[in-house]
């Protein structure tokens, strides 16, 4: 294996015989040896030019490296580097981050693929000194809003005054909200705006999402009647396959010459199990007739606190035979607009589901409560049951979905849909110990 000496016995060498020179030449202007003198002074400059070369050529190629380096630059060929023993640290530096940017540069694409494949505006911006830069925008915020991918905030004003005014009032903190953009002189679109404002190595950086409030209710529409459709043909495929089984085992009893008593039991037995099939259907139909033919409320401006007393006095038996106890701190004062038939049969639901989560618990308890909040009326029914498993928290109001035995699975879905027919919502939150559904109404 051939030997590389290192790059700074090589200067130490040429440094040596540099001074030799040197010392050599005086030793002959001292004796007299004049012509040798002039002789070794010229080698003595070749000398020192060579050095002066070797030097300007090692540290020529360590400045090329460092600068591809500091400017991010990978694009020069150092391969050569790593036969040399001198370099052979640098070129493995150079290696080693022109790796790191490859791999940057595909963690970017791949990030700014899933960003613009998004059907959501995405606007980023950071602070530099005290002015707000555009740091990135997506695809989809460019198109939809035909804002092109500019980096002054003051563009983005001139643009979108009521979206950058929003963001202006709060500061560039943290909000979220709802909001109207007329785009392309139309009428005007509502969008969820959420924002959000964060910290990273030392810059100051606000994410915008702008969402259309449309394409949120379209899809979710959507995932309800795919989920819907499964519900329905699963419960039309739990009754029809035994219905055809048991109708081609009576047709075949039918074609018997002679019937005895054993056949005539079992064709009782496949016709009683049909008709339990077939009202199951029924059952079923009507529940879903119920749930898409809700008619309009008829509303009256009643007191709360009577409506709940209502429902509590019709469930009073089930609540003393379950040994539950009922807390109720509904105050009086709260008067709304509503249909009482319908609201009634919301709380009928809604306490028929604490009570099944109660049972097998010792210790029983139902809160009811009330409290005003921005011009609204939230009504909470909080129960210490069993609670709302994390594999089926998304699917409670789902039409015809049920845990329990013998429910119809509509319950729940026929509450949210009386309640959002009179302008409110209903939503629930749960921990370990306790559930809560509330109410929302407008007062």
């Amino acid at each position: 294996m051939k030997y590389n000496f290192n790059i700074y016995h090589k200067l130490f060498i040429r440094f040596f015989l540099i001074v030799g020179v040197v010392s050599g030449f005086a030793f002959l202007i001292v004796k007299g040896f004049n012509f040798t003198a002039a002789i070794v002074a010229v080698l003595g400059l070749i000398l020192f030019f060579d050095t002066y070369q070797f030097i300007k050529n090692a540290f020529l190629l360590f400045d090329k490296t460092i600068l591809s380096i500091l400017y991010n630059d990978f694009s020069a060929d150092f391969s050569n580097l790593k036969k040399n023993k001198n370099y052979e640290n640098l070129y493995k530096l150079y290696q080693q981050l022109k790796s790191k940017k490859h791999d940057q540069e595909l963690k970017d694409w791949i990030y700014a693929t899933i960003v613009n494949s998004m059907e959501s505006g995405i606007l980023i911006l950071r602070k530099e000194k005290n002015e707000w830069l555009v740091f990135m925008m997506n695809d989809y915020f460019s198109s939809k809003f035909e804002m092109p991918k500019v980096t002054k905030w003051q563009y983005l004003k001139n643009k979108m005054q009521s979206f950058t005014e929003i963001i202006e009032r709060n500061e560039f903190q943290d909000l979220k909200l709802t909001l109207d953009i007329r785009i392309n002189e139309e009428e005007n679109q509502a969008f969820i705006l959420q924002g959000n404002r964060s910290k990273v190595y030392e810059n100051e950086y606000y994410i915008v999402l702008l969402e259309s409030v449309q394409n949120v209710v379209e899809k979710k529409e959507k995932e309800t009647w795919i989920n819907l459709m499964r519900v329905i043909s699963h419960e039309l495929l739990n009754s029809l396959t035994p219905i055809r089984s048991l109708s081609q085992s009576l047709d075949y009893l039918m074609r018997q010459d002679n019937l005895n008593k054993s056949d005539l039991d079992e064709m009782q037995l496949i016709t009683q199990t049909i008709l339990n099939r077939t009202d199951h259907l029924q059952n079923f139909v009507e529940n879903y007739r119920i749930l898409s033919t809700l008619p309009l409320p008829r509303k009256k401006n009643i007191e709360i606190s009577d409506l709940i007393n209502n429902v509590l006095n019709l469930m009073s038996s089930v609540f003393e035979t379950e040994k539950i106890k009922v807390t109720n701190e509904i105050e009086s004062k709260y008067r709304i607009d509503i249909d009482a038939e319908q609201m009634e049969q919301v709380f009928i639901n809604l306490f028929t589901n604490s009570v099944y989560a109660l049972d097998g618990f010792e210790e029983k308890n139902i809160e009811i409560k009330s409290e005003l909040r921005n011009k609204r009326i939230l009504i909470s029914i909080t129960d210490n049951g069993k609670g709302i498993e994390e594999e089926i928290k998304d699917k409670i109001f789902l039409p015809f979905f049920t845990t329990r035995e013998n429910g119809a699975g509509i319950g729940l879905t026929l509450s949210r849909n009386i309640v959002e027919a009179h302008g409110g919502y209903l939503f629930y939150n749960y921990t370990e110990t306790q559930t809560r559904f509330v109410i929302s109404l407008a007062v």
